[in-house]
């Protein structure tokens, strides 16, 4: 009976962090479910509440100043994009050639399917373009002014 208690608690304060977005009462989620494993191996009331207090402690002393610190560094610039919007302007490295059909692109560690932005316009591997669109996963590529024709990758140019 003691462990349906913690994990209905524990539920109810899972779907309460939903509605605050907090991070905060989740934390004492985690305790009501630990006190809900300890009731499950026959421990007593007690017992019980000090897991969920201990638990619910050591979870806010830990995680809660990596939370801020996360938080702390996203807000430190507000306007800087992420997500599609930080890939839009970015410089890419054709792995295979791109046309206004099909092509692939490594944009900052990772592989994107590409084709041109301009009709005319196709690029071989080792060439550098600039990301000007994203359209789904495929990115809408053109002619990067800083690349030389014929550079491969890793040689510097």
């Amino acid at each position: 009976m003691d462990a349906v208690f913690w994990v209905v608690l524990g539920v109810l304060l899972a779907v309460a962090e939903i509605f605050t977005t907090t991070l905060f009462l989740i934390m004492f989620a985690v305790g009501a479910f630990a006190a809900a494993g300890a009731a499950a191996l026959g421990a007593g009331t007690a017992v019980q509440a000090v897991v969920f207090t201990v638990v619910s402690a050591l979870t806010v002393a830990v995680a809660r100043p990596a939370i801020r610190r996360h938080a702390r560094s996203s807000s430190d610039d507000p306007g800087r994009p992420f997500g599609v919007e930080a890939i839009e302007g970015a410089t890419a490295l054709v792995l295979e050639p791109v046309d206004t059909d099909h092509g692939l692109v490594k944009i900052d560690g990772e592989l994107w399917s590409a084709r041109s932005y301009d009709a005319t316009q196709s690029f071989p591997a080792g060439r550098r373009v600039r990301v000007i669109k994203v359209q789904g996963a495929t990115a809408l590529v053109w002619d990067d002014d800083i690349s030389t024709p014929g550079e491969l990758p890793g040689t510097g140019g």
